[in-house]
């Protein structure tokens, strides 16, 4: 290192496939070194490093085909229960003001502080996004409405005008003037 220059480990990464078709690609490097292939030669051929080869080769001789199986991750513990699941969804049909907020709009930072309030659990607001999605969910949008709406007016145009274009609309051909 006179020059200078810093070396930086990098983990490695987890390598792209399916659980299934990794276990085949170890099944496959312990099958061709078992033909007789060099562990190098294996290594070239599946894009992976000699050392990986040789811990698959050793993980097969210590506990046979059971030591090249797929072993897939669960995952992350879910945060909350199924039962607090469906309660939280529940809330966005309610005001968020039922839950002492001034505001009579949700927003995924409003929800995640009710249940920071009421379980205990912290939800990053974009991960809360996510979250609702993938439950078919999300906090419900404000109607946009103008300000000069007049329903009566609106209420009255329905019942008389309405049906009078409607009838109107059925006639074909062209229109005079």
């Amino acid at each position: 290192m006179s020059d200078g220059v810093r070396f930086r480990y990098f983990p490695a990464m987890r390598p792209t496939g399916t659980s299934t078709e990794l276990e085949a690609r170890r099944r496959l490097a312990v099958q061709r070194v078992a033909e007789g292939w060099k562990q190098q030669d294996v290594a070239a051929f599946l894009g992976v490093s000699t050392r990986a080869v040789g811990g698959w080769v050793a993980a097969h001789r210590e506990a046979g085909e059971e030591g090249l199986k797929a072993t897939p991750h669960p995952g992350p513990a879910p945060k909350l229960t199924r039962r607090r699941e469906q309660s939280v969804l529940s809330w966005l049909a309610r005001s968020p003001q039922a839950f002492g907020d001034k505001a009579d709009l949700w927003t995924t930072r409003r929800l995640a502080e009710v249940i920071a309030r009421k379980y205990g659990v912290r939800f990053n607001s974009n991960d809360l996004a996510g979250w609702l999605t993938r439950r078919g969910s999300s906090p419900p949008k404000p109607e946009v409405r103008a300000v000069e709406r007049d329903n009566p007016a609106i209420a009255r145009w329905a019942a008389e005008d309405w049906p009078r274009i409607e009838k109107k609309r059925g006639t074909r051909g062209p229109t005079s003037s």
